[in-house]
């Protein structure tokens, strides 16, 4: 790993997993004191998962500590 001096993370997910229960994966996180990002107007749950439209993917984002953001999905 290299550090790059003027790195800013960007507002786009850099990375992801796929787990088979979101709001499990979710619930950790957060007992570890992981905060989920909410987006104003996306229509996420009080725990941070946004459902898509037809009930089936469900995704959360939360940041690392360089401001990255990561995701769950669910299918």
């Amino acid at each position: 790993m290299t550090a790059l001096p003027d790195y800013k993370a960007g507002a786009h997910p850099v990375f992801g997993w796929n787990v088979e229960d979101i709001v499990g994966a979710v619930r950790d996180l957060q007992a570890r004191g992981v905060a989920l990002t909410i987006y104003e107007g996306l229509g996420q749950d009080e725990l941070g998962i946004w459902t898509a439209p037809d009930g089936k993917a469900k995704v959360a984002w939360f940041a690392d500590p360089d401001g990255n953001v990561l995701s769950l999905s669910q299918a």
